[in-house]
């Protein structure tokens, strides 16, 4: 890993723009198939799945088979049904904790204002296929939408590994389609003969997912698009074997993945240095070795109060505060995930701790956080007032609506005390 100072602008630029996912070439290539998944259905789902995942979905079904689900509990590993209730369980209890409340108030004397919550009917969740089988991301996926009260809650990844087969029946899945690729978007936004439309696809994927999903989402409701994984390390005190290890955890997820530690302390950057040369001798992973070479740094900044205005711009998916920057929490305003001190690696999170690993990427938590149950709920206000009520606001609600020049709203209000003969 290269160390660059924080003056550095052009380092810093291409860092800023390695973070961001061109999704110019994906989408046109996305959009074709959009199209094409729209206007012939099941017949387009089973040209794109031949030809990109080598399904024929004709033979084998557009959903998974119980007898391939009785199967696919024989090739999981010994402890894993164990690891994934362990999980489950805590990923339920914060995502109850991420729930809208239903609440009243009275904002005046007979003018009373509700919230209710409601759920969505029908949600599909993308688990990708990939290098790795991803029983995690189905947990991070389906667990919240459970919680939130959905009704119908659908599972597609292409060519579905058994342990996600194995998670999605523990967690009682009832369909698991065998989909992927900008075709799975568009069969569960538009629908098809066998695909039923959803109100909502999360979940992450690759950059023709998520150009399929920045495509649709005006007609279909998405999470957010998301891009290639990143984490930021910061703080100026660590044991430099952790850091190095957390760094190279996250760029063994993709070439384009992004690992960086941002520290005050010169020291701590030659040691993280040499500390991920040395892991990397020891442990085969050319992914990581590639995504480290290319897109892996570390900022030796002024001081911590430079260190933490740069962690505020790049707005991370993953922010590590280390030992010594846990006070640094309190000045942060934007990162996906937080995660505080050396017992804290972002696996947890990943896995196991209970919070969701769905999170925005290329600083788009700067505008908002992870995944929740929240992402698959409606809220909506209610409102009762009677005519006392009414009759404190009239005066108001006649000003505003008489200088917007919507007389016919003015006298909504006007008629309610004129038409039946009582005193203006």
């Amino acid at each position: 890993m290269r160390i660059v100072r924080s003056n550095d602008r052009r380092a810093l630029a291409r860092l800023m723009q390695s973070r961001q996912s061109n999704l110019a070439e994906a989408e046109a290539v996305a959009r074709g198939i959009l199209q094409d998944v729209r206007r012939h259905g099941d017949a387009a789902l089973v040209r794109y799945t031949r030809k990109f995942d080598g399904v024929d979905l004709r033979a084998q079904g557009f959903t998974v088979s119980r007898r391939e689900i009785r199967a696919a509990y024989r090739q999981v590993p010994d402890g894993f049904i164990a690891a994934v209730r362990a999980a489950a369980k805590n990923i339920r209890a914060v995502a109850l904790r991420q729930l809208p409340r239903a609440w009243k108030c009275e904002t005046a004397r007979g003018v009373e204002i509700r919230q209710v919550v409601r759920p969505l009917e029908r949600v599909a969740c993308y688990v990708p296929g990939g290098r790795f089988p991803l029983p995690s991301t189905l947990m991070m996926s389906v667990i919240p939408a459970q919680v939130a009260g959905v009704r119908v809650v659908l599972v597609t990844s292409p060519r579905p590994a058994p342990a996600v087969l194995v998670a999605a029946d523990l967690l009682s899945v009832e369909k698991i389609y065998r989909l992927g690729g900008a075709q799975a978007i568009a069969a569960f936004a538009f629908g098809t003969e066998s695909v039923p439309r959803v109100d909502k696809i999360v979940g992450p994927g690759n950059r023709f997912v998520a150009a399929a999903k920045k495509s649709v989402a005006g007609e279909c409701g998405i999470d957010f698009v998301a891009g290639p994984s990143e984490l930021v390390i910061a703080g100026a005190r660590g044991r430099p074997e952790w850091i190095a290890a957390d760094l190279i955890a996250q760029a063994e997820h993709d070439p384009d993945a992004v690992a960086v530690l941002v520290t005050p302390s010169r020291r701590l950057a030659l040691e993280v240095q040499a500390a991920v040369s040395a892991a990397l001798k020891k442990l085969p992973l050319p992914v990581a070795q590639k995504s480290l070479a290319r897109q892996g740094a570390i900022i030796l900044t002024k001081n911590a109060g430079e260190a933490i205005e740069l962690l505020n711009r790049l707005a991370p998916e993953h922010l590590t505060l280390l030992d010594d920057a846990d006070d640094w929490l309190g000045r942060v305003q934007s990162a996906g995930s937080i995660f505080l001190g050396g017992w804290s690696p972002v696996a947890a999170g990943d896995y196991a701790s209970g919070t969701n690993h769905i999170l925005p990427t290329g600083g788009v938590a700067r505008l908002r956080g992870g995944l929740s149950a929240a992402d698959f709920v409606k809220t909506i206000t209610v409102q009762e007032l009677d005519r006392r009520g009414l009759r404190q606001l009239r005066r108001a609600i006649v000003k505003l609506a008489e200088t917007e020049g919507l007389k016919a709203h003015a006298y909504s209000v006007e008629t309610r005390f004129t038409s039946d003969g009582s005193t203006p």
